[in-house]
C-alpha cells in the first residue's frame, strides 16, 4: 500500500479506496511527445513491450499471449486504432480473434496504464511512459498526420475537478485531448 505522510487531498474517485493496489499517479516523461517520423520504430516497439513486461512483473499481472499481441498491434504506428482496426492488425498474423478477446486484452492494457483510450476517437494508443490508469496525462493529436502525443495535465485536470466540485458536480474521470499541429508536421507546412 502507499502511505503519505501528506494530509489527503479530495480527488476524483480514481483516487478513492477502489484504485489499483500497485499505482504511479504521477506521469514521467522519458520519451519525446511527438517521436521524430524518421525514429527507430523497431526499437520504439521492443522498448515499449519491455516496459510492459516490467510493469506487469513489477504488479504480479499476467502478460499474456493475446495481451502482447494487442500492444504489439497498437504499437504498429504512433496512432490509434480502433477495436476492429486491432482485430484487422492481429489477423494479418493470427487467426481472427474475436472481439470480446481483444476488448478483454485493451482493457487490462488500460488498467495497467499501458493503453489509453482516446475517446474523441473511440481508438486506443500504447502507452510507454511509466504511469497507470490514473494519471492525469493530455492527449495532443496531430489533425495532419494523425499521430498522438501525451503530456502531464496534473494540474489542469485538478483545477477542472475542482471547479467542477464547486458546481456540486463529483467528477469521476478527466479526459483532456487537444486539436492541433504537431511540431514535425509544421514544418512541413
Amino acid at each position: 500500500m502507499l502511505h503519505n505522510a501528506a494530509p489527503q487531498i479530495s480527488k476524483p474517485d480514481l483516487y478513492g479506496p477502489d484504485r489499483p493496489r500497485y499505482m504511479n499517479a504521477q506521469m514521467t516523461l522519458t520519451k519525446p511527445t511527438f517521436p521524430a517520423p524518421d525514429h527507430d520504430h523497431n526499437r520504439c516497439t521492443a522498448e515499449a513491450i519491455d516496459h510492459a513486461e516490467r510493469v506487469c512483473e513489477r504488479r504480479a499481472q499476467k502478460f499474456t499471449p493475446i495481451r502482447r499481441q494487442v500492444l504489439q498491434a497498437l504499437l504498429s504506428s504512433h496512432r490509434p486504432l480502433g477495436a476492429y482496426e486491432v482485430i484487422d492488425e492481429l489477423a494479418k498474423s493470427m487467426p481472427r480473434p474475436a472481439p470480446i478477446t481483444v476488448y478483454r486484452a485493451l482493457d487490462f492494457l488500460m488498467e495497467n496504464g499501458l493503453v489509453h483510450r482516446i475517446e474523441s476517437r473511440n481508438a486506443f494508443l500504447a502507452c510507454a511512459h511509466d504511469h497507470d490508469a490514473a494519471a492525469m496525462v493530455a492527449f495532443l493529436i496531430c489533425e495532419r498526420c494523425g499521430s498522438v502525443g501525451e503530456i502531464p495535465a496534473a494540474p489542469v485536470a485538478q483545477s477542472l475537478n475542482d471547479a467542477a466540485r464547486a458546481t456540486g458536480f463529483a467528477p469521476k474521470l478527466s479526459v483532456v485531448e487537444i486539436t492541433g499541429t504537431c511540431a514535425h508536421c509544421q514544418k512541413g507546412l
